[in-house]
């Protein structure tokens, strides 16, 4: 059975209660909880975690090592600052996808650089909740068609 990280970091378990022009009323509960009904009926394991702390984040990502997958990563604040979380990805030779809730090129200017993109499978921004579900879906038909992918 394939099993994916689902990662939250920093003011993610706000949602609902933040930002609502950008982020809506759901909260991080919702996610998860659409997030992990849409990997059992694919018959996957989902494992989810938040943070707002960058080294608990990178503890996190290191002990996946191994043990996961795939990785859906919503980095919040941390996409533009952490070089410490991308070098944890690195680490791990898990693929990841990168998401975010809102458009991250339709608001500051800070927030258009990654230090994560050019290193994820892929990139999903602006969908809202739904980002978590298409990050899925697209992570499950890449590892499907990669089978070194697989633990």
């Amino acid at each position: 059975m394939l099993k994916i990280s689902v990662i939250n970091g920093p003011n993610l378990n706000m949602l609902g209660m933040r930002e609502v022009g950008y982020y809506g009323t759901f909260t991080l509960d919702d996610i998860n909880a659409e997030v992990s009904s849409a990997a059992k009926d694919a018959g996957v394991e989902i494992e989810t975690f938040q943070s707002n702390s960058e080294g608990d984040l990178v503890t996190y990502i290191q002990k996946r090592r191994g043990s996961m997958n795939g990785i859906i990563i919503n980095p919040g604040a941390y996409t533009h600052t952490s070089i410490a979380i991308r070098d944890a990805l690195l680490a791990v030779e898990i693929p990841f996808v990168e998401v975010h809730i809102s458009n991250v090129y339709a608001r500051e200017e800070f927030r258009r650089k990654s230090y994560l993109s050019d290193k994820a499978i892929g990139v999903i921004s602006g969908f809202g909740k739904d980002g978590y579900i298409f990050a899925l879906k697209g992570l499950l038909t890449r590892l499907n068609l990669d089978e070194t992918a697989v633990c």
